[in-house]
């Protein structure tokens, strides 16, 4: 039997499946698909070896007795239970921080939206005004600013010479005063009210001007627009400003480390929560019980920032409200 082997024959026979493409495709999907992952792996190696890792390992160590030479012994809560109940230092270093921040953070704030709202009123040389006075924010932290606030505080420093050439006579060593040590690091941290301004004056920015000449009209004086127009508009703002400074306020270090010499200043008047922590664990070399205050730290932020989420909806307005 003759088999029809011409090219028509050739060309009516179906082509087989080509896979050839199916596979490209299915290869740039899984590429596609792991690309973000690669781009990712820097910062979550950084998550978990920088942030994570020091992390659990602190927790731990939170429950055990450690000197960072011998071995790691594990006493439970003991940590926590000194903590509450047999240490007046850790007392007092509670205090002055609590202290601190219910009277630092609220100044800075006004002091910020005093600024900004000067600045609002279309000030000449905005932009320079506004880097001059967001500097103090970039250098407040620094140990220099903290040595010259030192040596501004001192017995001979520069608020005494001032003062002694009003009249003033029998003037303190601030820094050495009991009574004046921690105000002097309060005005440092108002001093560095320049990131929240520039945060109030952005604000500030977004109240629509029609609302303000309708108050006008309406017969509003400038202090009434003040309180019924622009705090309402603005209490977004506040609340983030707040929250920020909040958390930023129990983490102070630096100033109080420089201003004290590292020792809590006089009577542990200036003993920030955060220079005890650095003291058990650097110095005493308590590195269980030094673990056990950073956790408890943690701790005590979050439930005031809960605190303040909570009670925000009781005066916070948003524009869809």
């Amino acid at each position: 039997m003759a088999v029809n082997t011409s090219p028509s024959a050739t060309a009516d026979a179906p082509a087989e499946p080509h896979s050839g493409g199916s596979l490209v495709r299915s290869r740039r999907a899984r590429s596609s698909r792991l690309a973000p992952w690669l781009f990712l792996t820097p910062w979550l190696i950084g998550l978990v070896v920088i942030t994570l890792g020091p992390m659990v390992a602190s927790l731990y160590l939170s429950f055990t007795d450690y000197n960072l030479i011998g071995r790691m012994n594990w006493v439970g809560l003991a940590n926590y239970d000194r903590m509450l109940t047999s240490d007046p230092r850790f007392t007092s270093a509670a205090l002055v921080t609590l202290r601190y921040v219910i009277i630092s953070v609220p100044v800075q704030l006004a002091f910020a939206l005093l600024l900004a709202t000067l600045l609002n009123r279309g000030l000449r040389g905005l932009a320079f005004y506004r880097s001059v006075y967001y500097l103090p924010s970039l250098l407040g932290s620094s140990v220099a600013v903290a040595l010259l606030w030192r040596q501004i505080f001192g017995g001979q420093g520069l608020v005494n010479t001032a003062l002694s050439a009003l009249g003033f006579e029998n003037l303190p060593n601030w820094i050495a005063s009991p009574s004046y040590a921690l105000g002097t690091l309060i005005i440092l941290n108002v001093w560095t009210f320049g990131s929240p301004m520039i945060i109030f004056l952005a604000g500030l920015r977004q109240i629509p001007t029609e609302l303000y000449e309708a108050a006008s009209v309406d017969g509003a004086n400038a202090w009434s627009r003040f309180w019924r127009i622009t705090i309402p508009m603005l209490t977004p703002v506040i609340f983030f400003n707040l929250v920020l400074q909040m958390i930023n306020a129990f983490q102070t270090f630096t100033q109080a480390y420089i201003v004290s010499g590292g020792s809590g200043g006089p009577v542990d008047s200036t003993l920030f929560y955060t220079l005890y922590l650095y003291q058990k664990a650097f110095t005493d070399f308590d590195m269980g019980y030094a673990s056990a205050m950073a956790w408890l730290l943690l701790v005590v932020i979050a439930l005031f920032t809960a605190a303040a989420f909570l009670t925000s909806r009781y005066w916070v307005h948003y524009d869809g409200e």
